[in-house]
């Protein structure tokens, strides 16, 4: 006979990797530019140069990695966010003074606020963060970690709603 049953169920226990995001890759038309931009962005968010190449290069994090990469199968067209598929990516950026700090300097490269007329919460009031565009399209969203002791003691803090406009 065999051990058939045996097999499955060793291959249906859930790795603890499992559900979460292995690699994100970002389609650019001008690599350079992308690299000045979202490249910068992401090495200030924590993630380190990785491989690069002709068309692409990668950026590593703590679990996963991003790569932005060009070349002939790269359409044309500019990007749509608001277009069905991803609409933008949300990274955990630290503190309000680091959100603060990484959104100056992301408006100095290139990056449009998103927002601005509620700006830092966007995404409601107890959501600290920047919505940015940069020069291509793309939306990155930077979240800042809740602040210890914000509320009166033992209160729940309110719901982090999605942002309507994105």
């Amino acid at each position: 006979m065999g051990s058939v049953g045996t097999h499955a169920a060793q291959d249906s226990v859930i790795s603890p990797r499992s559900g979460r995001l292995h690699h994100t890759e970002i389609w650019v038309r001008d690599l350079a530019a992308s690299r000045a931009t979202l490249g910068w962005l992401f090495e200030e968010i924590g993630y380190t140069p990785g491989d690069s190449w002709k068309d692409g290069t990668s950026y590593v994090g703590a679990h996963d990695y991003i790569v932005l990469e060009s070349g002939p199968d790269v359409l044309e067209e500019p990007h749509r966010r608001k277009a069905p598929g991803v609409n933008h990516l949300a990274f955990a950026a630290g503190s309000r003074r680091r959100v603060d700090e990484l959104t100056a300097q992301a408006l100095s490269r290139g990056f449009a606020l998103l927002f601005a007329e509620t700006h830092p919460h966007a995404g409601g009031p107890a959501h600290y963060a920047s919505y940015l565009e940069d020069p291509a399209g793309f939306e990155i969203e930077l979240v800042a970690e809740a602040p210890v002791n914000d509320g009166p003691r033992g209160a729940e803090p309110a719901a982090a709603g999605g942002n309507p406009a994105s």
